[in-house]
């Protein structure tokens, strides 16, 4: 029997009840690398940090001086533009915490079967770039302009559908100033490594990851709304499969602690020492700008405030929080709630659907204190 493009590509599915990771899931945690948690102390995430989910293939893009970025569709003057181009525009720098839209979807009862992130797929740098409204801008966008559509580089096949990783924006947000999008050449004030998109990518501050296109190279202006497989397919909030879903747009709230103490290699249980500890970590949401982080030292049976230090200008990156907390012996619980300035909080139950998408599911860390006299 003759096999088909589809034989290789399987349809999403649920982990059947008590199901273990399997071999696909395995080798998709190997290729994509979420950010150890103790490296949340750096303000910016050193890229080889920085979470990382790659659809397909990291494309082999050499330097090649006839590479061009295209801006086309329905535009009234199409461009197209080489990367010493590109660079001679208005650059600008802004600072964005970036979140997998998947991340927490391990932790769901039951599993959808896909990148088994924790609560590791974050990052925060600081992205170089050409503001995208300036290029639409420069090309002329037509009156009937509905969205943008953005290609990468990366290329393969996904539930039977050959593609290349396309999503696309809403035109009032490709031409916005807050958050202003960028084709970004820069991460972090060096090129993009190749992970993370070299040589250029979209950053959309505020967004969940799949809307950061990577290895950009065309820039497509439509008259009616994007309904490719990456928009329409993937990435909708769905109980059922029938279910149109709601997209996912921008990363909900959330707070993670940097695990205190030192960990067991298994298990990753946390051993402190009995007395003061200080509890940190980082808060950030794509919604509105954080008020405030609660801190649970009990398994969230009460709950108190944590300081949060000013956002400091800015807006779309993490903001550093901070807890003195007097560890007694015995097993505890640690968990941290972010809340944000449009009435957002984190979950205390599992949000469920089909895709694992926006698990902010409150964190859970536990602890173990030793008794001093049991170290004598």
């Amino acid at each position: 029997m003759t096999r088909r493009l589809s034989d290789v590509s399987a349809p999403a599915r649920l982990a059947s009840p008590g199901e273990g990771l399997g071999a696909d899931e395995l080798a998709l945690a190997a290729r994509n690398h979420g950010l150890p948690l103790e490296a949340m102390r750096y303000d910016l995430t050193p890229p080889g940090l920085h979470y990382v989910l790659t659809h397909y293939d990291i494309p082999h893009l050499p330097d090649d001086p006839d590479r061009r970025l295209t801006v086309n569709g329905r535009v009234r003057r199409p461009l197209s533009l080489s990367l010493e181009e590109l660079r001679a525009h208005p650059c600008v720098t802004t600072r964005v915490t970036m979140e997998c839209a998947g991340n927490g979807r391990a932790l769901l009862t039951p599993r959808p079967v896909s990148q088994p992130w924790l609560v590791e797929a974050v990052g925060t740098a600081e992205w170089t770039g050409v503001p995208l409204r300036l290029l639409l801008t420069e090309a002329g966008v037509e009156p009937d302009a509905v969205d943008v559509v953005f290609t990468g580089a990366d290329h393969g096949v996904e539930r039977g559908v050959e593609q290349d990783y396309q999503r696309g924006l809403p035109l009032h947000v490709a031409l916005g100033e807050e958050p202003e999008v960028l084709v970004a050449h820069a991460m972090n004030g060096a090129p993009l490594p190749p992970q993370h998109g070299s040589p250029l990518r979209l950053v959309v501050p505020g967004w969940y990851g799949m809307a950061h296109v990577k290895w950009l190279r065309e820039i497509r202006v439509a008259d009616a709304p994007f309904t490719g497989f990456q928009q329409s397919v993937a990435y909708r909030m769905r109980q059922v499969p029938e279910e149109e879903g709601e997209p996912v747009t921008r990363i909900a709230p959330r707070a993670l602690l940097i695990p205190p103490g030192f960990p067991d290699f298994m298990s990753r249980t946390r051993v402190v020492s009995a007395g003061p500890v200080t509890l940190e970590g980082r808060a950030w949401s794509g919604r509105a700008p954080v008020t405030s982080v609660d801190v649970s030292t009990d398994d969230g049976l009460t709950w108190r405030s944590a300081l949060l230090e000013p956002g400091r200008g800015h807006r779309w990156a993490w903001r550093r929080w901070s807890f003195t907390w007097s560890a007694a012996p015995g097993d505890h619980v640690l968990s941290v709630r972010a809340h944000d300035g449009v009435g957002n909080s984190q979950p205390l139950q599992q949000p469920w659907n089909r895709g694992g998408f926006a698990n902010n599911l409150v964190q859970r860390v536990p602890v173990f204190c030793p008794d001093p006299a049991d170290m004598t």
